[in-house]
């Protein structure tokens, strides 16, 4: 039982290392270029954000207030986190879509949010690693379940695909092409 203890916390170090590199290497100013497939039909919508993201240490004020906003016991159990701000406009009409920001917090496998794609309460989602620089991501709340893959692709590039469920059935696949601005 002491080895199965001991091997569990490795994993769980291992997994807090490789999410704080994700985070730092994502840190930074994107342009990212998205298009949304509403299914069955297949209507699609292209996007273009601006997306700032800024690596969270431990032990940092904005940690602190996500581990109270999810009621977790050690406001200092978060290990590491990233904060996210964008502003999307449509490709076409360059009408402004969206504007906000979120944050991130990591404890064990479980990363920590304020609020989710599709509401503003915070949620919880279960993520791993199919490789060091690709990071996947499981999130369900209100009967909807959000599978996302972020890939780090070099210094310069990152893919992003979600996929929204619905009572079992998919609902709309949003893909990103996103580039480091410079």
């Amino acid at each position: 039982m002491t080895s199965q203890l001991r091997l569990a916390q490795v994993d769980e170090a291992s997994a807090s290392q490789k999410v704080a590199e994700f985070f730092r290497k994502s840190a930074g100013e994107w342009r990212s270029q998205r298009r949304y497939y509403t299914l069955p039909d297949g209507e699609t919508k292209e996007m273009v954000s601006y997306i700032t993201i800024r690596f969270l240490e431990p032990g940092c004020d904005e940690l602190r207030k996500l581990a109270q906003l999810h009621q977790l016991s050690d406001p200092d159990i978060l290990t590491c986190g990233a904060e996210v701000s964008w502003e999307s406009r449509d490709s076409v009409s360059q009408k402004k879509q969206s504007k906000g920001a979120t944050m991130f917090g990591v404890a064990g496998s479980t990363l920590y949010r304020d609020r989710g794609f599709a509401t503003t309460k915070p949620v919880t989602a279960e993520y791993y690693f199919l490789e060091p620089e690709t990071m996947c991501l499981r999130t369900e709340y209100n009967g909807s379940v959000f599978e996302e893959q972020l890939k780090l692709i070099g210094d310069k590039y990152r893919t992003r695909q979600t996929i929204i469920s619905r009572a079992g059935e998919q609902q709309m696949i949003g893909q990103y092409l996103e580039k480091r601005v410079e």
